[in-house]
């Protein structure tokens, strides 16, 4: 009788070895599995994430172009009061703005249009140094105060977003969230390189 017990203690013994066994060969791959869906998850993310932040950033230099745009045809017409005659000047900025307007593809290739345009723009204040009374005008000297506050901008919004679009390709290629790019088709943002304008505001003269 107590040969039967022993017995029968051993089998179940066993039975629960074998079933805790068991049990480990299928928690253990199954934990792995869910561990790599979490993973692919945080990477997927992240890299939206990135995203996003590229194209909200992106949002705020067209903010920033388009006040740009609007001071300029004021800053032509205030020109044009005392040097009329510098008409190729002028119709050089104003060519610039409308082409930078319409411009809408890829930032590299509105950042070549914007440096047309900051050419053009150099050009027109060049000219203005040979008009005394045209630097003296109030809404000139307003006109350029703006302009130069609104280029401060637009080179802080171009950091942010150039420093965001390094942030999301480098994440694209480096292993090994390149996987889930490639798996996920993400595609690398351009920088947005433009050249400074170089206006400043004039100096206020205490009397």
């Amino acid at each position: 009788m107590i040969t039967i017990m022993a017995n029968t203690m051993l089998s179940i013994g066993i039975a629960q070895i074998t079933t805790r066994e068991d049990l480990l060969v299928i928690l253990i791959p199954l934990g792995l599995f869910i561990l790599f869906i979490l993973w692919i998850a945080m990477m997927y993310n992240s890299l939206v994430r990135l995203r996003q932040q590229c194209r909200e950033a992106w949002s705020n230099i067209d903010t920033e172009l388009k006040r740009r745009y609007n001071l300029i045809p004021n800053l032509i017409e205030t020109v044009k009061g005392y040097a009329a005659h510098e008409r190729e000047v002028l119709l050089s900025v104003t060519e610039a703005r409308n082409r930078a307007v319409a411009s809408t593809g890829s930032p590299g290739s509105q950042a070549k249009d914007e440096n047309v345009l900051v050419a053009a723009l150099r050009q027109l204040f060049a000219v203005a140094e040979k008009y005394p009374n045209l630097k003296a005008n109030e809404n000139f000297l307003e006109l350029q105060k703006q302009l130069a506050e609104t280029e401060d901008r637009i080179q802080a919004a171009r950091r942010f977003y150039n420093a965001n679009v390094r942030d999301l390709n480098t994440r694209i290629e480096v292993f090994p969230s390149n996987i889930i790019a490639k798996l996920f088709n993400f595609q690398k943002e351009e920088f947005f390189e433009i050249e400074q304008t170089d206006i400043r505001s004039a100096p206020k003269v205490s009397l």
